[in-house]
């Protein structure tokens, strides 16, 4: 069996080689413990600071897009690409980055993670032109998915007990929804004032700071773990070709030959993957997974509110500038009361499940979010800026009371031997909706002469998408777990 933290012998754990020692007094023993309570919370600083960037990266760059397409150049299609790279490297190899993890070890998968990810920040901030800034963002969401899965499993490693363990998982997903959250806002403050490169540079010295402070993480243990590397290869395959052949329709017209060829390479691929999926021996996601109704239901719920999130966000970051004639600056504080609620709702999420049960927060969640979006379909030009502000705070607060549930129920349905691989596939799934959302709303947008009435379809979009899930969440467990 493998050694973990939890099993290794201390002074306060007689073995069977070594004699049990005398009592320890309280002062003593806190000095003992406190080794192992600084190495945790060194772990979790690392795993935080990692998840940060993370998050951040995933939404921050929205804002920019305007400022990008003045520097670089580019139309609607490729500033689309700038988001949709990230996320769709990010979504489809989340699927084997957590058996990469267990084959190296948590703290290796993590600190290779972190080195390319910074790596390709830099190449980002320098990127002369749309391609490479494309290309460094592919490498960017590869780097993401295997830091995300291996900075939660070092949380894991670092906090045997149960109750330490809960604590502090809880801090790790807090501080990733407030970074993604925060994104907006940090990302518009940091166009506006040094440029929409900064944006990238400030992952270098954080990059470099978690380097550092991973120095003095334990190694971690290694385990035997099967990789899918055909399944893994027809999955990006098959996400990639899906959202070019919808990007490419937007921008050219759907009865174009690359459109047209994209959306046949995703479908040939989807099938591909499907019957990969069925003949390996050790799946990355066996098929019967998808046999339970709280799991599909689960997933498809995941799609929604990312999509919803994600695509409202690209969407109105663009109408902020495009359209208001906003700084990036103040377009992102348009997103601040949005925002600065999500980790309030996360908390009370906790606290409705327990008392509740899942399905209730899960459910009014949604329907919250999804009102919210229908009352958006009013806005246009001539709005007040502030009540349009005001008027995005039912997203946040929605998805926020949604998710921590949502995540509940699904690990919940699965067993404990594949929470790894039911986590894995949900958070893919989220991260297609988002990609996917952002490929379809920025074809809806890309006329500018009809930019509102395809922001409005949006949003009516996202509104449906919401609705119909929230309907089928009443398919979940109502009790409490």
């Amino acid at each position: 069996m493998t050694t973990t933290l939890s099993e290794r012998p201390t002074a306060e754990q007689p073995t069977a080689e070594r004699p049990t020692a005398p009592r320890t007094s309280p002062p003593a023993a806190a000095a003992a413990a406190a080794p192992r309570q600084v190495s945790s919370r060194v772990v979790l600083g690392a795993a935080l600071l990692g998840f940060f960037v993370i998050g951040l990266d995933a939404s921050a760059v929205n804002v920019a897009l305007p400022a990008v397409g003045r520097t670089l150049g580019g139309t609607t299609a490729g500033l689309q690409w700038i988001v949709d790279a990230y996320t769709l490297m990010f979504a489809a190899l989340l699927l084997s980055a957590g058996a990469l993890s267990d084959r190296i070890g948590a703290n290796r998968a993590f600190a290779a993670g972190l080195v390319v990810f910074t790596a390709a920040s830099v190449a980002c901030g320098f990127a002369p032109s749309l391609v490479p800034l494309i290309g460094a963002r592919l490498v960017q969401g590869a780097a993401a998915a295997v830091m995300l899965p291996s900075s939660l499993a070092l949380v894991r490693q670092a906090f045997p007990e149960a109750a330490e363990r809960a604590r502090a998982i809880a801090l790790w997903t807090v501080g990733g929804a407030v970074s993604t959250a925060a994104g907006p806002v940090v990302g518009g403050a940091l166009t506006s004032s040094l440029g929409w490169q900064a944006i990238f540079f400030l992952n270098i010295p954080v990059g470099l700071l978690t380097l550092a402070v991973l120095a003095r993480v334990p190694s971690s243990p290694r385990r035997a773990a099967s990789m899918d590397p055909l399944g893994q290869l027809t999955a990006v395959i098959a996400l990639g070709a899906l959202t070019f052949g919808v990007i490419e329709g937007g921008a050219s017209g759907f009865g174009t030959p690359s459109a047209i060829a994209g959306l046949l390479v995703a479908a040939l691929a989807a099938a591909a993957f499907v019957v990969t999926e069925m003949r390996v021996a050790d799946p990355m996601v066996p098929l019967n997974l998808f046999r339970s109704r709280t799991a599909s239901v689960s997933l498809a719920i995941g799609f929604a509110v990312n999509a919803a999130f994600y695509g409202t966000v690209f969407v109105l970051s663009l109408f902020f500038q495009q359209v208001l004639g906003q700084s990036a600056v103040a377009a992102g504080l348009m997103f601040l009361p949005m925002t600065a609620l999500v980790a309030v709702a996360n908390v009370s999420s906790a606290k409705a499940a327990a008392r509740f049960g899942p399905r209730m927060p899960i459910t009014v969640g949604q329907l919250v979010c999804a009102l919210g979006l229908l009352g958006l379909l009013g806005v246009d030009a001539s709005t007040d800026k502030l009540l349009i502000a005001l008027m995005l705070v039912p997203l946040g607060i929605g998805l926020g009371f949604a998710v921590p549930s949502l995540t509940a129920v699904m690990l919940g349905d699965i067993d404990p031997a594949r929470a790894g691989m039911a986590g894995g596939v949900l958070n893919a799934g989220r991260q297609t909706g988002g990609a996917l959302a952002v490929a379809v709303f920025g074809a809806l947008v890309s006329d500018r002469a009809s930019f509102v009435p395809g922001m409005h379809l949006s949003l009516l979009t996202a509104a449906l998408l919401l609705l119909v899930t929230t309907a089928a969440a009443l398919a979940l467990p109502r009790g409490r777990r």
